[in-house]
């Protein structure tokens, strides 16, 4: 696990994790199996997670794609959670404490904060790359950054 806090609140960190990343995905243009990579590799590489994983459009609404963590909600509608927000306005989400977010949905009640980065690509809303922590306030403008970063590199390796 790479300790992001060492650094200048991360920022060290991610760069190691995007080439980490690119050479993880590289020569591999399926979309679900660079996203079942992706997962696990934040799920182990990250601290403080207890959930990473993706949600894609089907049919007018999220559906659940691969993931590491518990099991989770399998249908979110737009406008619906954080998750939800996120798709509804491609702008990423991040709360510090989910309890206090107006309409979050517990799938697991582990779960204290979260990071949600809309998979845009060419301009056409994708899916929704989640990730949960049990502890409050995980995620940073740093890890914002990184994390939208390392979601760039999937997309760009990734057929979709």
């Amino acid at each position: 696990m790479i300790d992001l806090e060492k650094n200048a609140a991360g920022l060290a960190g991610y760069p190691l994790l995007a080439a980490q990343l690119e050479a993880l995905l590289a020569g591999e243009r399926d979309f679900i199996a660079n996203a079942a990579q992706f997962s696990a590799f934040l799920f182990h590489e990250l601290e403080d997670l207890n959930w990473a994983g993706f949600y894609l459009v089907k049919d007018g609404e999220l559906v659940l794609g691969p993931f590491q963590g518990r099991v989770a909600c399998v249908r979110i509608a737009f406008g619906r959670g954080v998750c939800g927000a996120a798709a509804a306005t491609g702008q990423t989400r991040r709360v510090e404490d989910v309890h206090a977010f107006a309409g979050h949905i517990a799938c697991d009640s582990a779960s204290n904060s979260e990071l949600v980065v809309p998979l845009l690509k060419e301009g056409r809303l994708i899916g929704v790359l989640d990730l949960d922590s049990p502890r409050l306030a995980r995620f940073g403008e740093a890890d914002q950054r990184g994390i939208e970063r390392l979601a760039a590199i999937f997309l760009a390796a990734s057929d979709c």
